[in-house]
């Protein structure tokens, strides 16, 4: 049995994996999702890696699975505790000093025309789910978005870039790039939107699974 650590997505929080979650378990693992403090406007980086540490315990075998802005906890994490495998899912991966709110210019992300926020987010997603996430959806406040990204080089741990297929927010050309650029590594792809947890939960736990034993 392996945990694995969920690590949330900007303006969101550890509902986005409550479909995930029961497919991990019944595939026997343990699970832990994290709501990270992003609407107390003192937290930043290091009070976001303090909640997921503390949130693990005394857990081993772990795998940490970072989503889209979560891309920029998940590898501090993994600096912090014996990570067994990092999955970046649909995420942003940062630099070496670089500031969140630089990244987007850095990677020279640019955002989709002519969609809709369902159109961006939710493809792939069922109406009612989409419209609880919407519900769940919290104000990022937080302070982070201007701290360096403290880690000198990626962490020692194994890592996998998982992108979607039809994910409009951060289309799958740019992120083959920057997954390239930043860590000279070639993704893996599977079926869905940018919330694939909420819209492919049963083939994104199959696929986590077998990193297990890949």
């Amino acid at each position: 049995m392996s945990t694995f650590v969920l690590i949330h997505g900007g303006g969101s929080s550890a509902w986005d994996w409550h479909r995930l979650a029961p497919e991990l378990r019944g595939r026997g693992h343990d699970v832990v999702a994290v709501d990270l403090p992003i609407d107390d406007p003192s937290a930043g980086l290091a009070e976001f890696t303090a909640s997921v540490v503390d949130a693990v315990g005394d857990r081993t075998d772990l795998v940490v699975v970072a989503h889209s802005y979560g891309g920029f906890t998940g590898p501090l994490v993994c600096a912090e505790l014996p990570v067994r495998l990092l999955v970046m899912l649909a995420a942003m991966i940062p630099a070496p000093g670089e500031k969140p709110n630089d990244w987007w210019g850095n990677t020279g992300f640019q955002g989709p025309e002519g969609l809709t926020e369902a159109e961006t987010y939710f493809n792939g997603v069922p109406a009612d789910v989409a419209d609880e996430c919407v519900a769940h959806g919290r104000a990022q406040v937080s302070a982070e978005g201007s701290q360096p990204w403290p880690l000198a080089a990626w962490p020692g741990v194994p890592t996998k870039v998982l992108i979607a297929t039809q994910d409009n927010f951060f289309a799958p050309d740019f992120q083959r790039r920057v997954a390239k650029e930043r860590l000279d590594v070639v993704p893996d792809e599977i079926d869905g939107g940018h919330l694939v947890a909420l819209g492919n939960p049963a083939e994104l736990a199959d696929r986590l699974d077998s990193y297990l034993t890949s």
